[in-house]
């Protein structure tokens, strides 16, 4: 690779521990989809230089583009594929905590439909170039509801202000007040990216968003109820890795999970599974049904609605 006084590509000859690496890295100034691309990552600046890691096979010319994008050396550092991969989605999580700063750039006056109906549709909401003020907005709420690890969104809009709730471990917590302006902006730019009706607001209305965070495929269910300032909106996050959990990993005693692993094997009976919102429910529900899904019997379910699809058994929504 050129080393010349140009490029000032250091390549760093230590090995990295790529744990610690992974856990204490923290700015980054190549956008997502770039990063992505070449596989190339800068990890954090220290005395005017640029510390960066690679992926085996990352792309020369992209490692020469970082080092003029970052406006400083480069030293390098070549890390496995899946730690590079982890280091990425933590990176860039951590870069919406900025974007959370940026939602007061609006107008009073935007023109809400318009502007909803506008803005594009990221495939993956992290490698959107688009710096419009409400798609950063509603990036940085999803993405730092999957880091918090929350279950559910609400979006409440209040007579001076618009507030935004987590829940996690079925319990609610504010996480962000904001100006009332906002509200219908971010109400209608969730309903085009789940397809429901912009125009109409005095009756509920439910849908779903299949997308990507920051490389995490996430399934989002939308539900939007009218109210005396305006409607709310409740974003239920469906991890799909989430949903792929056996028995074993629910955090059962031995003694419970031989209990409920001799019940699913039962030919006939019913089963109960019982719990506030976000207590693991669904969880529990398809880990048992990956455990007896081994092509020997018909599965068959029903379901309002179907969160995460099983391959080998039937699902029916209702």
């Amino acid at each position: 690779m050129d080393n010349t006084s140009e490029n000032k590509l250091e390549l760093e000859p230590e090995v990295l521990d790529e744990s610690a690496a992974v856990e204490n890295a923290t700015g980054h100034p190549l956008p997502f989809s770039f990063a992505k691309r070449n596989g190339v990552l800068i990890r954090e600046f220290t005395d005017g230089i640029a510390q960066a890691v690679y992926r085996t096979g990352a792309s020369p010319l992209g490692i020469a583009e970082s080092r003029r994008f970052a406006g400083v050396p480069l030293k390098l550092t070549c890390i496995s594929s899946e730690a590079f991969d982890e280091m990425l989605q933590q990176v860039y999580e951590q870069g919406s905590q900025m974007a959370m700063q940026m939602v007061g750039d609006l107008d009073d006056h935007t023109d809400l439909l318009q502007v909803a109906q506008e803005l594009p549709e990221p495939t993956d909401l992290l490698e959107s170039d688009d710096d419009a003020p409400i798609i950063r907005f509603i990036n940085a709420v999803l993405t730092e509801a999957i880091k918090e690890n929350a279950s559910d969104v609400h979006i409440e809009p209040y007579e001076n202000r618009l507030g935004v709730r987590f829940r996690v471990d079925g319990v609610l917590q504010e996480v962000l007040q904001t100006r009332r302006a906002l509200a219908p902006l971010v109400v209608s730019r969730i309903k085009v990216m789940s397809k429901l009706d912009i125009a109409e607001k005095r009756l509920p209305q439910d849908g779903r968003i299949s997308l990507k965070i920051a490389g995490r495929a996430v399934d989002v269910r939308v539900s939007t109820m009218p109210s005396g300032h305006g409607e709310r909106v409740v974003l239920r996050l469906l991890d799909k890795q989430a949903g792929r959990l056996d028995l074993s990993s629910l955090g059962m005693d031995n003694k419970s999970q031989q209990m409920m692993d001799e019940l699913i094997h039962k030919p006939h009976g019913i089963i109960l599974v019982t719990g506030p919102t976000g207590s693991g429910k669904t969880t529990t529900l398809y880990a048992a049904l990956e455990r007896i899904n081994d092509n020997s019997r018909n599965i068959m379910t029903v379901e309002d609605p179907i969160e995460y699809f099983i391959d080998g058994i039937g699902q029916t929504q209702v």
